[in-house]
């Protein structure tokens, strides 16, 4: 359903990047009556962005552990936002476990994040009964949930397709910021290739594995901390899971290494030794755009006909719909306020 908004109604709107973070923006725009068109130099960008390779956890609370109060309390809004738009949302919340060498993780994890339940091992069992006797102690986030990475792209970019976006894929160098006339709008989510406009921007290098494992069930994303290398098991469907790490400071696109995959592994047999059964369907690794303070933003020009919505760090999936509606509503109204909105002081 089209949501028409005065201000925006038959503007001409070019949205850069078709990884979760356009497909919102060309979504939100077309849906309030916009005519946009969705450019990414990628063939297959739902394969090969680097929002493919994120675990897509809509995990506000658990952030809060490492990231600003920003990023809790408008991810909170994102993800309400995603359980509006998307059906396939699994608000079944988050599990954070450690091995019994690292519990003093466990409790600094507890120190810094809120709106948990502390369960002992019972309890783990009983919500999640394949990884019963596995660990003595969990933190539960009810208020949680995740989506299926490549699905959720998907169902994205099928609505913005329904909403008659014009898509090229494909088309590296088909429209740039310095091409546009004065009646036009682009709204640059390219990531890392706009470090041209936005020098600050860092690459920070995400690995994952995906496997399939008929042996194991799991209802919700597990956190396995440690003190140097967290990881995350997210379940998808068709017994499959997505094993990844959370953040490596590297822009090396290459290959996962032996080293690398050996911790995802590890991570998934320490969770159940019936993992070391599983299938390995795809090994992968991209590289995530990030400011220096890790949160994701838009840069804005003056004429508001430049906007660059970037860094998108670990957030992207859970703060991707919060920056939609920051630039809709920027665009609609010139004089619009948001915490995520600079006007070129972090270029």
């Amino acid at each position: 359903m089209r949501v028409l908004q005065s201000g925006i109604e038959g503007r001409e709107v070019t949205v850069l990047g078709a990884g979760v973070l356009g497909l919102w923006q060309a979504l939100l725009l077309a849906r309030a009556g916009a005519r946009v068109r969705l450019f990414d130099r990628n063939a297959d960008p739902l394969s090969e962005s680097a929002s493919s390779y994120a675990g897509a956890m809509l995990a506000p609370d658990c952030e809060s552990e490492a990231a600003p109060p920003i990023v809790r309390d408008l991810g909170r809004q994102g993800f309400e936002l995603w359980r509006y738009v998307y059906p396939g949302v699994k608000f079944s919340g988050s599990l954070v476990v450690a091995s019994p060498r690292d519990t003093s993780e466990l409790m600094r994890f507890a120190r810094m994040t809120e709106r948990y339940e502390k369960l002992d091992e019972a309890q783990v069992g009983e919500l999640e009964p394949d990884l019963a006797g596995r660990f003595s102690s969990a933190l539960y986030f009810a208020e949680e949930g995740h989506v299926e990475t490549p699905a959720a792209l998907a169902f994205l970019l099928d609505e913005v397709r329904r909403l008659d976006v014009e898509i090229v894929f494909g088309a590296a160098g088909a429209a740039r910021p310095e091409d546009i006339t004065a009646d036009q709008t682009i709204v640059d989510c390219r990531g890392l290739a706009a470090r041209d406009a936005l020098p600050t921007l860092r690459g920070v290098r995400g690995e994952r594995l995906i496997i399939r494992c008929t042996d194991v069930r799991l209802s919700r994303p597990v956190r396995l901390l440690h003190p140097r290398h967290p990881l995350y098991v997210v379940p998808w469907s068709d017994h499959r899971f997505m094993v990844g790490a959370t953040v490596l400071e590297s822009e090396d696109s290459g290959p996962v290494t032996v080293r690398s995959t050996l911790e995802l592994l590890g991570a998934a047999y320490s969770l159940s030794p019936s993992f070391g059964e599983a299938e390995i369907l795809d090994i992968g690794a991209g590289v995530r755009p990030a400011f220096p303070d890790n949160v994701p933003g838009i840069n804005v020009s003056p004429d508001l006909r430049v906007v660059h919505v970037n860094g998108a760090y670990r957030h992207g999936f859970l703060l991707a719909p919060v920056l939609a509606e920051a630039v809709l509503s920027l665009l609609s109204e010139s004089g619009c306020v948001h915490p995520l909105v600079h006007r070129n002081e972090r270029a």
